[in-house]
């Protein structure tokens, strides 16, 4: 991981895209979506922007690495949908039971409801 200080002098921000460009052609990168650039933080004043950079040897390795809502933001994974009363069911559900247990009560309604 390295720290990346990028100037912006005139410019509000940098698009994180034109980021990975530049690092690609810096450090000579093949695939850009080994590349993965996050937590920039604007200075006060503007002008300068400072975040995160990690390069990966190849896309199964920044696969098994990154974390998954990464991977959805460079478009290397997709994210799962769940309806409003999904979410609300199983929350419900996990408020029945305590420690451990609450991960199976979770399950439960994926495997289809016994009666």
């Amino acid at each position: 991981m390295q720290i990346i200080d990028v100037l912006h002098p005139g410019r509000a921000n940098v698009s994180k895209a034109e980021l990975k460009e530049k690092l690609a052609s810096l450090y000579e990168v093949k695939d850009p979506n080994t590349i993965f650039v996050f937590k920039f933080r604007t200075h006060f004043g503007g002008g300068k922007s400072t975040g995160f950079g990690l390069i990966y040897d190849n896309v199964e390795n920044a696969k098994k690495y990154e974390p998954k809502y990464r991977l959805i933001r460079n478009g290397l994974a997709t994210k799962v949908e769940k309806s409003r009363k999904q979410l609300k069911e199983r929350k419900n559900r996990a408020k029945k039971v305590r420690g451990v247990k609450k991960t199976k009560a979770g399950d439960a309604g994926k495997a289809g409801k016994k009666k």
